[in-house]
């Protein structure tokens, strides 16, 4: 059984649930996008208004779920472009202090969305 988390960010238009956390297990699972929380599209720029917009969207979620970003355990991260890395890591230590979750960055050819640069998978342990 899984409970959604309402995050106010807008929803999905697909079959999509932005973030559940496990029943009994109070583990959040959540995946981001760099779109605007009150339009839900997809934010112009390059990948440093991207990351930003997909990391404020995260913390955003993880807030709503009763933690922070300290409880993020493990970020997974898809970038169309691996020259996009080191500005993303910069943009990511803002958002971060240690110990770090654990992480995985993903060069992919394309992500859904036309325009988007980034995609992050995050799971966050709640107290």
């Amino acid at each position: 059984m899984i409970e959604v988390v309402d995050t106010g960010i807008a929803k999905s238009k697909g079959p999509i649930s932005g973030a559940v956390v496990a029943a009994g297990s109070r583990i959040l699972y959540t995946a981001q996008v760099p779109k605007n929380p009150a339009t839900g599209e997809i934010v112009a720029g390059d990948i440093e208004a991207q990351a930003r917009q997909a990391l404020s969207n995260l913390k955003q979620t993880v807030e709503a779920a009763g933690g922070s970003m300290a409880n993020v355990a493990q970020v997974l991260i898809y970038l169309v472009d691996g020259a996009d890395a080191p500005v993303m890591n910069r943009v990511y230590a803002e958002f971060f202090t240690p110990p770090y979750p654990n992480r995985a960055t993903v060069v992919v050819k394309e992500l859904l969305a036309p325009g988007m640069r980034i995609e992050m998978v995050a799971h966050a342990m709640l107290g």
